[in-house]
């Protein structure tokens, strides 16, 4: 079997290789791929030849983790990996890091804002990745922002056009935590709560906390109807960082080494 290549210090970002550990390498079997809609033109859907995982949750939910350990794991196997998440496109995310520190964005200019960022790494990320053959995971995707804009009143089939330029992951993960459990992790790693992770442009509550609360709740009710929809895995996010690895491990590679 050939060697991977090993990349430029340019390419480093997207696709990595790692030769640390000599293990048996799978060659990921090969499965249709499709847009949820009207999908990107020109795309050649059958020239994408990796495989799209993706892990959802709110924040402190532990996808971050559990992201780096697989790719630890994946790469450790000898798959090239990549990596995508929000406000990470080099064409919006630091323009809208600073909008939202102002804490006055409608709901149309955030979503739009978002989903800017997410054409952006689809087109210039995630497309030549799954093209080249890397695993690529994301650390969430379009389910989380269409959750944030559903509480937020936005219309669901206005979404689900928009992004309909979204290609179908091969798995989709959704770490669902406790309210009450994400509220503590948030204190103990940032002791503090975030604006719009709690909600505060809606008028949920007065107090941030009882905010967070209701809010998160409220995001969990609409993964809930994406999930219909949609049929990703629900995973009980609220077990030791090794349980919920080793579940994530095995449903991945299921997902890598035969079709669905």
């Amino acid at each position: 079997m050939n060697r991977m290549p090993t990349p430029s210090p340019s390419e480093s970002g997207h696709i990595r290789f790692k030769r640390r550990e000599r293990r048996h390498v799978t060659t990921p079997v090969p499965t249709p791929k499709r847009f949820y809609g009207h999908g990107l033109p020109g795309v050649e859907l059958h020239r994408l030849v990796g495989k799209l995982v993706v892990v959802e949750g709110a924040d402190c939910s532990g996808r971050s983790t559990q992201i780096a350990r697989l790719v630890e794991w994946l790469e450790g196997c000898g798959h090239a990996t990549a990596q995508v998440g929000l406000k990470l496109s080099s064409l919006v995310s630091h323009e809208l890091e600073r909008a939202k520190q102002g804490n006055i964005l409608s709901r149309i200019t955030l979503s739009l804002f978002y989903a800017t960022d997410f054409a952006d790494q689809l087109e210039n990320t995630i497309l030549p990745a799954l093209k080249a053959g890397a695993i690529v995971l994301a650390d969430r995707y379009i389910y989380t922002l269409m959750a944030r804009d559903m509480v937020r009143g936005m219309d669901e089939p206005w979404l689900r056009n928009l992004y309909g330029i979204a290609l179908e992951p091969d798995a989709v993960f959704y770490l669902n935590v406790s309210p009450e459990q994400l509220a503590q992790r948030n204190f103990t790693k940032n002791r503090t709560l975030d604006y719009w992770e709690s909600g505060m442009d809606l008028g949920l509550a007065r107090e941030w906390f009882d905010s967070f609360l209701v809010y998160q709740r409220r995001i969990y009710e609409q993964f809930q109807r994406l999930q219909q929809h949609y049929g990703f895995e629900i995973v009980n996010g609220n077990r030791p960082i090794e349980e919920v690895n080793a579940e994530l491990r095995r449903k991945i590679e299921a997902v890598v080494v035969r079709k669905r």
